[in-house]
């Protein structure tokens, strides 16, 4: 008879064994009692030397006291960015597949009890909305997104779409559910460049309360599933929390700590972080904390300051004028022209989508929004030469 399997077998090592050993509530405590004279001390450390900062120090940075410093805070942003990317902001643009989900997640309107029809592309409409997109801009990098439906998307369809998708676009990156590390490594030789994985939140208690049921439900295969990308050599692994979940300063800090860990143990892979804020969704959800505009791009900030190279990504979740003003503030890529629902450039206009939308302007008006700043739009930063 065989035995059940134990749960390193099903959710593997990695993160997940580390995270318990910082106490949330010590680490929310770290950043409320951080003091103007700590907040010194690390921007005079950051600007003398110019190294890497720790997630202890970040922490100093987000800190109520360093919101004294945010114009210091911003022109350091503004130099280590220059210095690192120079004078451009790529643009991506999402193409949702699917919003078939087995999850239930309170705040997502793919939540699996949502009583909606359910859409999943076919390859011919993916075909279509790949030139619907290619006539909207000269887009080369393609974020692929769906809902967590292993049955309907796994990763034979994945790879069925990524083999669609490559006579389109040059940077394929997907957003799908946490795989296994040969699924992963499977994808990258069909042309996967990228993963993109939310953990929402660092919380471990509170993330039950959230991911009630599904696959997602189980903490640690989802956070452990960045080690399974780092494995499998993926070449680029986005990072991001779900501000609003949880006390947002807790989630910072907690993927901080996450993106310094994978640094040092996956260094070929390149990484980015995403900080979007709840927005509305069909599943009426509200936020239990709120992040504002000088709070986010606080965080910008700290995060450019604590790492000079990782790519800082903007989604149209956020306002025009909010984007526009974090163009030469520390910001690296922006999604433009998103549509957030399957099929919603040309093929199935009505299906359900996951969240609404900020900033509605067409590619080229964010283009020429970046130009009137005085920076570059870069349509493709990759390629498979310059690995």
């Amino acid at each position: 008879m065989k035995s059940d399997p134990t749960p390193d077998a099903i959710f593997g090592h990695g993160f997940a064994d580390i995270i318990d050993s910082y106490d949330w509530d010590e680490t929310i405590a770290m950043v409320e009692n951080a003091t103007i004279a700590m907040v010194d001390a690390v921007l005079a450390k950051a600007k003398a030397n110019k190294k890497a900062l720790t997630p202890e120090e970040f922490a100093v940075l987000i800190s109520p006291a360093a919101s004294a410093r945010l114009e210091e805070m911003a022109m350091l942003s503004n130099l280590f960015t220059g210095e690192r990317f120079g004078k451009t902001i790529s643009l991506y643009i999402p193409l949702y597949v699917g919003n078939a989900c087995t999850n239930k997640c309170v705040y997502c309107g793919f939540n699996h009890d949502n009583p909606f029809e359910r859409t999943v592309l076919t390859m011919p409409q993916i075909e279509e909305e790949c030139k619907a997109i290619r006539k909207m801009g000269p887009f080369e990098n393609l974020l692929i997104v769906s809902g967590e439906y292993p049955s309907l998307c796994g990763v034979e369809y994945l790879e069925n779409v990524l083999h669609t998708c490559r006579p389109y676009f040059h940077n394929l990156t997907i957003e799908v559910q946490p795989m296994r590390a040969a699924d992963y490594e499977r994808l990258t030789h069909s042309g996967l460049n990228g993963v993109v994985c939310f953990q929402e939140t660092y919380h471990r208690e509170a993330y039950k309360k959230y991911h009630p049921k599904g696959m997602k439900s189980h903490f640690d295969w989802r956070l452990n599933g960045y080690d399974r990308m780092g494995e499998a050599g993926v070449h680029k692994i986005g990072m991001g929390a779900l501000l609003g979940l949880e006390d947002w300063r807790g989630d910072i800090v907690m993927m901080a700590r996450h993106l310094r860990y994978l640094q040092k143990k996956y260094w070929r892979s390149r990484y980015s972080v995403n900080f979007p804020r709840m927005r509305p969704s069909e599943s009426g959800f509200q936020p239990k904390s709120i992040i504002s505009d000088r709070e986010l791009a606080q965080v910008t900030f700290a995060f450019r300051i604590f790492d000079h190279d990782v790519d800082i990504s903007y989604s149209t979740r956020e306002s025009p004028e909010y984007r526009d003003n974090m163009i030469r503030l520390g910001v690296t890529s922006m999604s433009a022209g998103s549509k957030t629902d399957p099929g919603g450039y040309t093929s199935v206009p009505d299906s359900l989508e996951q969240f609404e939308v900020s900033d509605e302007r067409s590619p080229r008006e964010v283009e020429r929004s970046i130009r009137a700043h005085g920076y570059d739009p870069v349509w493709k930063d990759w390629d498979s030469i310059f690995d």
